[in-house]
């Protein structure tokens, strides 16, 4: 299976700002010819301060995603928080992401699995890689197939993550589809104070390790101007490098054959 993307701002700021960036994110990978989703988060519920920005809630934020891929020729991607918000989601969502915070919670696993639609799993900072095999085995029983589980760091201390390799190998050995989260394994959660941190400059080193030991896929959110992101803008890839570091996965993928 050729290498996949799934890329987009961590937030959706605003309509237009969801249009304008999924239009520039498809010029940028169309030329690469890998499959890639586009991904903005309706609402970002797990914020480090109750006064942070959100979004626009499930229903508008799908609905929005859905008009985008139906126009643009892409498919989309989101977190869900809630069996009820993944009713709602499935209507025009092709992939359904389960937040790492919430990769235990059988109630939503369940749901997702039973969409129909390819689910997606975070693995939870506080997981070790064999642990996702019960996640795999919650989603098999409730007759989905079509999954991935996603590698986005493990804790480290206070205030600090840190990407095992080890971890992608070891989940792959299980049978497993994996993708790294290369953005959000550079967070310093709650680094900021009020804020989550991050090395965002670190965030295509990972992504390098990561295709060269054998991914499926990659996870990278990307913005226009980080330093004004609503959310995660310490994380994120300037849109303007995107084109740059994605040439550099598809080339080391294409070396490894």
């Amino acid at each position: 299976m050729s290498l996949f993307f799934i890329l987009g701002p961590c937030a959706l700021e605003s309509e237009e700002f969801a249009w304008e960036t999924a239009r520039t994110i498809k010029e940028i990978a169309a030329p690469l010819n890998r499959p890639f989703y586009f991904k903005a988060s309706y609402d970002k519920a797990n914020r480090t301060s109750g006064s942070s920005f959100r979004g626009p809630g499930v229903k508008e934020g799908t609905r929005i995603l859905g008009e985008i891929s139906k126009e643009l020729g892409i498919p989309v991607t989101t977190d869900v928080h809630t069996p009820a918000e993944i009713e709602v989601a499935a209507e025009n969502i092709d992939l359904i992401q389960i937040p790492a915070f919430l990769c235990r919670q059988t109630d939503i696993i369940e749901a997702a699995a039973k969409s129909g639609r390819t689910v997606n799993v975070k693995k939870g900072q506080f997981l070790a890689p064999w642990d996702v095999v019960n996640i795999a085995d919650k989603l098999r029983d409730n007759g989905c197939d079509d999954f991935y589980i996603t590698e986005r760091g493990t804790t480290f201390g206070y205030n600090n993550l840190v990407a095992d390799m080890r971890s992608l190998y070891w989940m792959r050995k299980e049978g497993i589809r994996v993708i790294f989260d290369a953005t959000h394994s550079v967070q310093r959660p709650g680094g900021e104070g009020g804020t989550t941190g991050g090395d965002g400059e670190l965030a295509p080193v990972l992504a390098r390790a990561a295709v060269a030991t054998g991914v499926d896929g990659v996870f990278m959110e990307s913005h226009p101007n980080p330093a004004k992101a609503f959310s995660d803008g310490p994380n994120q890839i300037p849109m303007q490098d995107l084109k740059g570091v994605l040439e550099s996965l598809v080339a080391i993928q294409t070396a490894l054959g």
